[in-house]
């Protein structure tokens, strides 16, 4: 299990590249499923979850293969309809697949999901439509069954899901663009990787309308092509660097993104004291003083992310002032303020509320990182601190940030990687 090393004092500034977005190129290497003839994706970043859901498409026959940042996916070898629990236990986006399996196929097995312990993100709204669109589904030994109707072909429905799932949009307009007629479905996620996910299909020849909205109507085609499709830039990874500048009184460029993916965060980020400025695919931002105190509420988009919560909890810890943090998405959502706390922060918790009493400085401290987003926090503040501090549990970093050594390093933090089997 690897380790981090930071030295702290660094001031986070310079150039960085942003990667596709790991939360827009899972849904969109699941879609591959679904054509008959050879797809190719590009900016796909080199990450663990996109190496494991290579490994479990690749383990159902299909011929897929990474090269740099492209994926080429060619589906006519398929054998099998079965994902197992050895490889979707580290990832929930596995759960992906069934809904393109079930469509394409009229069959699907798929163990039931693992991932990050942030919360109850419970697949029965995914379950729950293909059972609308005629599907029988049993969870028998933690797996889902699922089998299309007579005849082969899920059918068309109107479904408004119970509560606003991002995995679940993806997965249900998957397999309504093969159904034998048209659903609409109400209450859709309206985050960017929805919108990409949707843009690619459309590109397959899906004909989908209403992207962008909560309603979208899906028209169900006989089949679906190959096409070359790029992954949209992730926006997380962008606030995540430029959340360095505001940390250290840095300035940040970065570069191959978009603004118009990261309005809540740069809105806030601007509410801090932080100057940014952006072009058609790059945003910079920079910081002269102590940050400003703020109040978030995180919100489905196009409200503040969930994602960045962390991030921009580590820049209140330094702020001038008390922030108030309240978090609506996830439960478990939290688990990095004792590790910012062992920093030096002043974090005090109250079920979906956090109060951040800003100090001047964080301390080095050995700390572990608790989920994907949090470990990006926790670098940052070690970023800060004065001294060495040590940093357990990267692997989660590395299944969401790509090449990020080489990236910090780029923008003068001193990190170094520990192998502890070596």
């Amino acid at each position: 299990m690897d380790q981090f090393l930071i030295t702290g004092s660094s001031r986070i500034s310079g150039e960085v590249t942003i990667s596709g977005a790991k939360n827009a190129a899972l849904p969109l290497l699941a879609a591959m499923i679904l054509a008959e003839t050879p797809t190719t994706l590009h900016n796909v970043p080199s990450l663990q979850d996109v190496r494991t859901l290579i490994e479990l498409i690749g383990g159902m026959g299909i011929k897929i293969q990474k090269q740099d940042d492209t994926v080429t996916c060619d589906t006519k070898s398929i054998d099998n309809f079965y994902a197992p629990y050895d490889l979707v236990k580290t990832m929930r986006a596995s759960i992906l697949v069934l809904g393109p399996l079930l469509a394409r196929f009229g069959e699907a097995e798929v163990s039931l999901p693992g991932g990050c312990a942030i919360g109850s993100r419970p697949v029965d709204q995914h379950l729950k439509a293909f059972e609308a669109m005629g599907a029988e589904i049993s969870v028998e030994n933690g797996y889902v069954k699922a089998q299309a109707p007579k005849g082969g072909k899920l059918l068309g429905c109107n479904f408004s899901f119970d509560m606003i799932t991002v995995g679940g949009t993806e997965n249900v307009i998957m397999a309504a663009a093969l159904a034998k007629g048209t659903t609409v479905l109400g209450n859709c996620a309206l985050e960017p990787e929805v919108v990409d996910l949707a843009n690619m299909l459309v590109a397959m020849g899906a004909k989908i309308s209403g992207i962008g909205t909560s309603t979208m109507t899906i028209e169900g085609v006989e089949r679906l092509h190959g096409c070359e499709y790029s992954v949209v830039p992730d926006r997380i990874e962008t606030g995540s660097y430029l959340a360095g500048a505001l940390m250290t009184r840095g300035d940040v460029l970065t570069k191959k993104t978009s603004a118009l993916l990261l309005t809540p965060v740069l809105e806030k980020f601007e509410d801090m004291g932080a100057t940014i400025t952006s072009g058609d695919d790059w945003i910079r931002a920079q910081m002269k003083g102590r940050p400003k105190a703020v109040d978030i509420r995180t919100q489905p988009h196009p409200g503040f992310p969930t994602d960045m919560q962390a991030q921009l909890m580590a820049i209140a810890c330094l702020a001038d002032g008390t922030s108030t943090f309240i978090e609506n998405i996830f439960e478990n959502r939290y688990m990095h303020v004792p590790e910012l706390n062992r920093l030096g922060a002043s974090i005090q918790v109250d079920g979906h509320t956090a109060v951040v009493r800003g100090v001047e400085n964080f301390t080095a401290a050995p700390v572990m990182a608790t989920d994907l987003r949090a470990s990006m926090s926790l670098v940052m503040a070690a970023a800060t601190a004065e001294g060495e501090s040590l940093i357990d549990r990267i692997y989660h970093i590395d299944r969401g940030y790509e090449h990020v050594e080489d990236k910090l390093r780029s923008l003068g933090v001193n990190i170094e990687r520990i192998n502890t089997n070596a």
